[in-house]
């Protein structure tokens, strides 16, 4: 360099503080250099768990392998002491004290706190003492023996028998519903090997029935407590809502209860006539106890009412059937077709024919229906048997009044299975198929009559109506009358 007078190399120093360093060597890399450069891309400990199989994968199990084998070779052996300093052990109060603070309690059921343990001055006890009376519960399973419920209480078999012979003399044991409790108490007993003798017991046996045994001296006695019942009617009304079903479930009425209201509804009128503004009336049977506990049983009254509607239905049980009457005592208008009696074939319509055995131009009262010999024969409607027995041409020959001046027929049979004055319901087995008087073969003959002409039974029509009379009817208005002065118990 140059400088202002043109010298060359004068200023030196000054030219390299002005910005310019003399060049410095760079040193050649080692060769742990080199070697981390090379290996830079190599992964020493891989995850196991990705690449499964891959080169990676086998390099890190294979140095994995490694490792666990060096630390097995370079570890001592298992057996080999582990030689250290121990204290001295414990004796006396220390022990006692040390122990008392371990586990060991706990075992023996201490639960908190600190507790002792024994020492040389306690005594162990040669016989524990008994509870003087055990107070114990018990259930009565379904299907389970009264005398098993007893016993699996604790009461000894001798006293369980004589508890269930008691309470079998006051109460039929198969009336004990299942899930009845039992409170007694158990007394001392005389020897370990013999079960505690059975001092008192208590259960409700019925709903208006409390029992309770107690020992006096050698015996014991029963003692039945009756439970006052009130049996008033539970009256229940409100308003049908957007859903009846559910408005009278809100209400209280029981779910069996509304299931009732709601087919006795629906045998009247359809039900999509009720309107959300209709009001229920519902009266079921309720018992209540003097102890608080209720019962609530069947529908006894449906009642509906609105701007268009209005129904009342009271239940009426009679020969062990239910039915529903209005307040004139009027039931159910049915209607339909005779019904056929028997499965078969048609083989001789109603009419004018020639008689198959007398044969001359004849009316066919009925008709003739071909089955199998001895094949059941089912009374068409309900009715009372009028005559069951021998009639001439008709062989054996049942005849049955449906009232309204309407009875039936049937002829033929090889058996009856009914007897005059016997009352049938539909469907029921009155006699069997066979061929006894003028018949050529085994059929029935089935005719129908109403005021005593006869009408073709495949198309006739009928309608019957239900209704009280006499007696019946009195009753039944008295009932009505009661139940109506049940005064509501729940409205909205």
């Amino acid at each position: 360099m140059r400088n202002e007078h043109g010298l060359e190399g004068a200023g030196g120093a000054a030219a390299l503080s002005f910005g310019r360093a003399p060049a410095t060597p760079v040193a050649a890399p080692g060769i742990a250099e080199r070697l981390a450069g090379r290996f830079a891309h190599v992964d020493l400990v891989p995850d196991l768990g990705s690449d499964i199989g891959s080169r990676t994968w086998w390099r890190g199990a294979a140095t994995c392998a490694a490792l666990c084998a060096a630390t097995i070779a370079l570890s001592p052996a298992f057996s080999l002491p582990v030689i250290t300093d121990s204290t001295a052990p414990m004796a006396g109060t220390d022990y006692d004290e040390t122990r008392s603070l371990a586990i060991t309690p706990l075992a023996l059921g201490a639960n908190s706190g600190r507790r002792l343990g024994a020492n040389a001055l306690v005594t162990p006890l040669r016989d524990t003492p008994e509870r003087p009376q055990i107070e114990a519960t018990a259930t009565l399973g379904a299907g389970e023996d009264f005398t098993a419920a007893l016993r699996r209480a604790g009461v000894g078999s001798g006293d369980a028998r004589a508890v269930a012979d008691m309470v079998a003399a006051r109460l039929a044991l198969g009336e004990l519903r299942p899930g009845t409790q039992f409170e007694l108490t158990l007394g001392r007993r005389t020897d370990k090997d013999a079960p505690r003798p059975l001092e008192k017991l208590a259960f409700r046996a019925k709903f208006d029935l409390n029992m309770q045994v107690g020992r006096d001296g050698d015996r014991l006695a029963l003692a039945a407590i009756p439970i006052a019942i009130d049996n008033t009617p539970l009256r229940i009304q409100g308003r049908a809502g957007p859903s009846l079903y559910r408005s009278a479930r809100a209400a209280g009425v029981p779910a069996k209860a509304v299931e009732a209201f709601i087919r006795s509804i629906a045998s009247r009128m359809p039900i999509s006539r009720v309107g959300a503004d209709d009001r229920f009336d519902i009266i079921v049977e309720q018992a209540r106890a003097a102890t608080g506990e209720v019962q609530l049983g069947k529908l006894l009254y449906a009642g509906l009412s609105g701007s268009s509607n209005k129904l009342q239905l009271m239940r009426w049980e009679e020969d062990g059937k239910s039915q529903w009457f209005d307040p004139r005592g009027i039931g159910q208008t049915t209607g339909g077709s005779a019904g056929m009696p028997v499965n078969g074939r048609l083989s001789s319509p109603f009419g004018w024919r020639r008689h198959p055995l007398l044969g001359y131009m004849r009316l066919h009262k009925g008709l003739d229906i071909a089955a199998p010999y001895g094949a059941p024969i089912h009374a068409a409607m309900a009715g009372v048997v009028q005559m069951a027995g021998r009639a001439g041409g008709y062989g054996n020959y049942v005849k049955l009044a449906h009232g309204g001046g309407m009875a039936t027929g049937y002829g033929h049979m090889s058996r009856i299975a009914v007897r005059s004055g016997q009352r049938v319901s539909p469907g029921q087995v009155i006699g069997y198929i066979g061929s006894t008087g003028l018949s050529t073969g085994p059929h029935l003959h089935y005719e129908l009559t109403r005021n005593g002409v006869p009408v073709n039974p495949g198309k006739v029509t009928f309608e019957s109506v239900q209704k009280l009379s006499g007696g019946d009817l009195a009753a039944f208005k008295s009932k009505f009358s009661k139940l109506m002065a049940v005064k509501a118990g729940s409205s909205d």
